[in-house]
């Protein structure tokens, strides 16, 4: 029988988790904290934070980008600068982040199924949901994988109603060979520690409308004009330079990270692929940006098992989604929407199924033998 492998680190066995945050080299972080020192700017809108806006731009190919401080100020604004209040069409299955928004803005979630290939909101589903009250969709691009943009698009259009992007995942991502983040009104980018590119925290707004990137810049900066006028109420939602530089660094071998993940992505397919009843997520992008390796089981019994023999063996995955966000207690507590599982058939599958296995651009290949030989072993059983 092949024997497990430990891995160990200075003598000390470490938990793999399911990420690992990217640092660049201290000497390049340390030369632009000189240059922070050197000025004594640190917040509201410095050179590092505009410079790393106008690369940012450059690389994903798009023209109306604002950085914020963290992916969920991002999706709280966008939807803020709408001025609309209603229901709002969204997916279960999407971090919490997602339904939280629409609660803190005052909106009402209006939760719809999802493609059971794609494991985006499914655009036949929405039609479905459609009331006088829906003023929006809040659509989440999974694992990075882009949504049904054009039905998507065609609803909205038809309905007159807004279309918003949860693109947390989605940074560099392509479909049809331009940015995901060009579809829709508005997109959010996360760059939380844990994403393939990040800021340690932080956040992007993309705008399709000048007018509405415009009012975000306001909204960002509690809504100051000038010294003396303040012209709607904002928040403090800025990235500061410490961020800015983090992201700058990142930034610069970001295309060699991403071909390291696919490389690993690869990997796992070619080795879990002969194996029974294992789901693999339906790629539609141009271009993709292998941030996750979701992977689906037979059932929720193997899924569980899985996921607790990895543990055992010093790896940890994520069951990501679940639960479904429709499923949070306080939706219970509020009575709001309530939706019955069988109205959501294919997210309470995929979300039964699910398990993340660990994936970044340092996981060493005898790491990977071992996620694999406890899933066959397992399965075997």
């Amino acid at each position: 029988m092949k024997k497990l492998i430990k891995i160990n680190y200075g003598g000390d066995e470490i938990m793999i988790n399911v990420t690992k945050s990217d640092l660049p080299s201290l000497k390049k972080y340390t030369k632009y904290l000189e240059k922070i020192w050197e000025t004594g700017w640190l917040s509201n809108n410095g050179d590092f934070v505009q410079l790393l806006e106008k690369r940012l731009k450059e690389y994903l190919k798009i023209e109306n980008l604002l950085l914020v401080t963290n992916g969920t100020l991002a999706l709280q604004l966008a939807l803020k600068s709408l001025d609309i209040k209603g229901e709002i069409i969204t997916t279960p299955f999407t971090f919490s982040a997602t339904t939280n928004v629409i609660l803190w803005e005052g909106f009402t979630p209006v939760f719809v199924d999802i493609d059971a290939e794609t494991f985006n909101i499914n655009p036949n589903e929405i039609e479905r949901q459609l009331t006088d009250k829906t003023i929006a969709i809040l659509a989440t691009h999974v694992y990075g994988d882009p949504c049904h943009v054009e039905e998507l698009q065609k609803i909205a259009n038809r309905y007159k109603i807004k279309l918003v992007y949860d693109a947390a995942h989605a940074f560099g991502v392509e479909f049809k060979n331009q940015s995901v983040l060009n579809y829709g009104d508005l997109s959010t980018l996360s760059f939380h520690a844990t994403k393939l590119f990040h800021t340690i925290e932080g956040g992007a707004i993309i705008a399709k409308d000048k007018k509405i990137l415009e009012k975000l810049i306001l909204l960002r900066n509690f809504g100051i004009k000038s010294e003396e006028e303040v012209v709607l109420p904002g928040i403090n939602a800025k990235m500061n330079e410490f961020q800015a530089i983090m992201g700058l660094c990142n930034l610069e071998n970001i295309d060699e990270k991403i071909q390291h993940r696919k490389t690993i992505y690869n990997y796992y397919k070619e080795k879990l692929s002969g194996i029974k009843d294992i789901k693999f997520q339906k790629i539609i992008s141009s271009k993709y940006n292998y941030g996750y390796m979701p992977v689906g089981f037979e059932n929720i019994e193997i899924r569980d098992k899985i996921y607790s023999e990895l543990i055992k063996n010093g790896i940890k995955p994520r069951k990501y989604f679940y639960p479904l966000t429709s499923d949070f207690e306080y939706f219970k507590e509020k009575d709001i929407n309530i939706v019955k599982r069988s109205d959501l058939k294919n997210a309470n599958y995929i979300a039964d199924r699910i398990l993340c296995l660990p994936l970044y651009p340092d996981l060493e290949i005898a790491i990977l033998d071992k996620i694999i030989y406890v899933i066959k072993k397992v399965i075997k059983k």
